[in-house]
């Protein structure tokens, strides 16, 4: 009996090349700016990673992971506004101590259900419980009732409107459609200049790299074969005697978990968490960055991630009218054209290639003379 290793040859390599990318060419090549635009980038992809195992494995299409993206980075938030409210530092208003906006609409003292967020060993926490107590809610309401396909992915696209309606209606106890904002220090430690940006952005780097072994190993194991067969034949999984429901209902849960962690890093990144990115339309670019890079492959689904997001902000510099219809010309290629996307491309054209050009350079004697 072999003993089969936990990454294959070809994995091992692809992962490889993403970390001297990520770890050595991008801060090599870019300047701060850029480089602390890429550690957002980074950040929307925990959440393709987590697209990866809900969709590309157990055939779960959400269209609302902007809303576990948003509740990691509001609870990341709220923490780094409690720290950024001080007495001393909110002097000047009529209630000193508690966030700006609420001084702005009237609220007198701090509401309850912030006052856990004065710890950070709670906020991490938080980070991680709330939105797998949301997406386990959601998924048993929904997988115990059978319900899934393109019924789940709209009721999810409700869910991350109703959110972000909620965010912006409740404005005293969120800060409304500006969010949280002027957030400066996180424990103490200035999170503003360009070199805690670069720190963040190793920060994400390894989290990410993290992410992407706990996906691997889901997908290695006999779970994750499970969630595969169920994607593409469900009745035959529960009738060979499987609780496809639980099994929905983890990866869900696992998929916001990701995702609410990339939340939380991009909060720090950039520095605030507004409602605009719990919506649906960042919802659907969570999904395209994904299915650009392949739905069936987490390598891929990082470079999706790295690569929508740098074309989006080239061609909004010099064409701001026309990336969304850019954006949706994209998805519309991905659809008709490379349905596995990136990673699809590279399984059908690119790896056969190199297969046949080892298979060649193999064959080849290494000694000349012999040959002849």
């Amino acid at each position: 009996m072999t003993k089969t290793s936990f990454l294959k040859r070809d994995e091992a390599v692809g992962f490889a090349i993403l970390a001297l990318i990520i770890f050595i060419v991008f801060p090599l090549m870019l300047d701060d700016f850029r480089l602390n635009l890429f550690g957002k980038y980074l950040t929307y992809a925990f959440v393709a990673v987590g697209l990866v195992l809900c969709w590309g494995a157990g055939g779960i299409l959400s269209l609302g992971q902007g809303v576990f993206f948003g509740l990691g980075g509001y609870c990341m938030a709220m923490f780094l506004k409690l720290e950024a409210s001080t007495p001393e530092a909110t002097a000047i208003q009529s209630t000193p101590g508690i966030p700006d906006f609420m001084d702005w609409n009237q609220i007198s003292a701090l509401p309850i259900w912030w006052q856990p967020f004065n710890s950070f060993g709670f906020t991490v926490l938080a980070i991680l419980a709330v939105p797998a107590l949301f997406s386990l809610i959601i998924g048993f309401a929904m997988f115990r009732r059978r319900v899934g396909g393109v019924y789940f992915a709209i009721i999810t696209q409700a869910i991350a409107a109703i959110a972000t309606i909620l965010i912006v209606g409740q404005q005293g106890y969120t800060g409304g459609v500006n969010g949280i904002t002027d957030l400066r220090t996180l424990m103490g430690w200035d999170i503003r200049p360009d070199s805690a940006k670069t720190a963040l952005y190793f920060v994400n780097a390894v989290l990410l790299f993290a992410c992407l072994f706990i996906a691997m190993a889901i997908r290695k194991s006999k779970f994750g074969r499970v969630l595969v067969a169920m994607r593409d034949a469900e009745d035959r999984v529960r009738f060979s005697g499987y609780d496809v429901a639980s099994f929905k209902i983890f990866i869900f849960c696992v998929g916001a978990m990701m995702a609410s962690v990339g939340g939380a890093m991009f909060t720090l990144q950039v520095g605030f968490m507004s409602p605009t990115i719990v919506g649906i339309v960042p919802s659907i670019e969570m999904v395209i960055f994904c299915a650009v890079g392949g739905r069936h492959s987490l390598l891929g689904a990082v470079y999706g991630a790295l690569l929508v997001n740098w074309a989006r902000t080239t061609l909004s510099e010099s064409f701001p009218e026309l990336w969304l219809f850019g954006l949706g010309g994209l998805f519309i290629a991905v659809v008709l054209a490379f349905p596995n996307g990136l990673a699809g491309l590279y399984d059908d054209y690119v790896k056969p290639r190199l297969k046949l050009s080892r298979r060649n350079h193999a064959a080849k004697p290494s000694n000349p003379q012999l040959a002849e």
